[in-house]
């Protein structure tokens, strides 16, 4: 597909809409979709969004095609459909899409987190979705964004460079192909193991989340995340969970960045140890906690990036302790299985699957 001019946008949260925005400001021709219309009705009547942006960048009010909260009327023109959704959602939504997709789209998500693409495949087979797309993940959100208001989106940074992978693997320089006009900044993400095993959320998150429980709940997020959170016995159960997400990667074949080598990468420092990395990011300077523990960082985090990654890491022998211990620790704060709930291995349906089967079905999509 060379250059597509219709898109689809699947979901309209801070970053739909900034997406949706944009995409039309690049000349797109662009539907935007909800599951629940009265959070978009004001766009449809608006005929379009505000966008605001940094210095330089995107701005300006522009026209949105369509406005819709019924998947079918979505997705039957469109040529690229952008899934801007939490990970949580994708099970669902790809069950909404499998009846009406046709040969030749291409489905992005905006992230994958951990076995996104691998999820929606499944979901596509097990719905006997017949139709010839393309399935890939993004290994992060390109924008930071944020909502202004029910018609308003607002652009603070379009990352610069974000890996992509399609499943299977062989496809992705189609993909990147397709959307280069638009985003240059996707490069070649190998395959979705590496896209899903680099999520550097999935270390982040829950962890800072769940270990400064006590002073969310007490003082409703009213402190710098990164930056009191982030103590130094803090920082050291960070190393650990990275140090076995890296361990997993490994048992793959795969060799993951560090959360050190990643901080250097996306923002240019460095330090004796995270913590000392962390607080020299002056990026999180700022930033405040959570407001409440009901938040996307232990209910998507937990149950679609720790507990894939550690899924992983039981079946092929690597310790996660540290991460199981994150992942029970959530369950009893939200009162929930995210075991039960999460993208474990045999969920997604590559449970009996060794290393070199693995690979080869994220790199051709032959199962056996």
């Amino acid at each position: 597909m060379s250059n597509p001019t219709r898109y689809t946008v699947i979901g309209a949260g801070h970053g739909g809409k900034a997406m949706a925005a944009h995409l039309a400001l690049m000349g797109k021709t662009v539907t935007l979709y909800n599951r629940t219309y009265s959070h978009i009705e004001v766009i449809g009547m608006r005929g379009g969004l505000d966008l605001e942006s940094y210095e330089g960048g995107p701005h300006g009010f522009v026209k949105i095609a369509k406005v819709t909260s019924d998947m079918a009327e979505a997705i039957a023109e469109a040529e690229v459909i952008m899934v801007v959704l939490p990970s949580s959602a994708h099970a669902e939504v790809t069950q909404k899409m499998a009846p009406a997709l046709k040969d030749g789209q291409i489905i992005i998500l905006h992230p994958g987190r951990t076995g996104g693409a691998i999820e929606v495949e499944k979901v596509l087979r097990d719905n006997d979705c017949k139709a010839d797309v393309t399935i890939s993940e993004a290994e992060t959100f390109i924008y930071a964004s944020r909502s202004d208001g029910p018609a308003q989106a607002r652009i603070f940074r379009i990352k610069e460079a974000v890996p992509l992978a399609a499943l299977p693997a062989r496809r992705t320089q189609s993909v990147l192909d397709a959307i280069h006009d638009i985003y240059p900044q996707f490069i070649d993400g190998v395959n979705v193991l590496h896209t899903g095993l680099n999520n550097m959320g999935a270390i982040f998150h829950p962890a800072l989340t769940i270990l400064n429980a006590g002073w969310i709940e007490a003082t409703f997020g009213d402190f710098e995340f990164y930056i009191n959170g982030v103590t130094p016995s803090v920082a050291r159960v960070l190393e650990a969970l990275d140090r076995e997400r890296v361990t997993v990667a490994s048992s793959l074949g795969i060799r993951a960045r560090t959360a050190m080598e990643w901080l250097e990468l996306a923002y240019n420092v460095s330090g004796e140890d995270l913590h000392e990395a962390i607080h020299n990011q002056p990026g999180y300077y700022g930033i405040k906690a959570p407001s409440t523990l009901k938040h996307r960082y232990i209910f998507e985090d937990v149950p679609m990036s720790l507990v894939p990654i550690a899924s992983f890491g039981q079946r092929f022998g690597v310790n996660v302790r540290a991460m199981d211990s994150m992942i029970r620790l959530a369950c009893l704060i939200h009162r929930t299985d995210y075991w039960r709930k999460g993208r474990t291995m045999e969920k997604l349906g590559i449970n009996n699957l060794s290393v070199g089967e693995l690979t080869e079905f994220v790199t051709t999509g032959q199962r056996d």
